[in-house]
């Protein structure tokens, strides 16, 4: 059968048995490194809330009740009135 002396030395077989071990490791890691991307939550770092504006903080003190009608435009009518200066 090996009429032109195909056979494998000892290196021969060395050098496969760790080529296939490589192999496999490197099919394992790339299935693991896939696995932990696709299971990895989702950062959404481009939509990022803002900081909630005076307005908006003003209006949902307003929709829970804890500031009534009157005192909602008084402090809306002094934010919109102009910035505070500090002496």
């Amino acid at each position: 059968m090996f009429w032109y002396d195909h056979d494998l030395s000892g290196w021969g077989w060395f050098a496969m048995s760790a080529s296939m071990i490589l192999f496999w490791a490197l099919i394992i890691t790339a299935a693991v490194l896939l696995f932990r991307a696709v299971n990895r939550p989702h950062e959404h770092t481009a939509h990022t809330p803002a900081a909630p504006t005076p307005e908006h903080i003003l209006g949902d003190r307003f929709a829970r009740g804890e500031i009534d009608e009157d005192e909602y435009r008084r402090r809306l009518n002094a934010l919109h009135a102009g910035s505070f200066t500090k002496p």
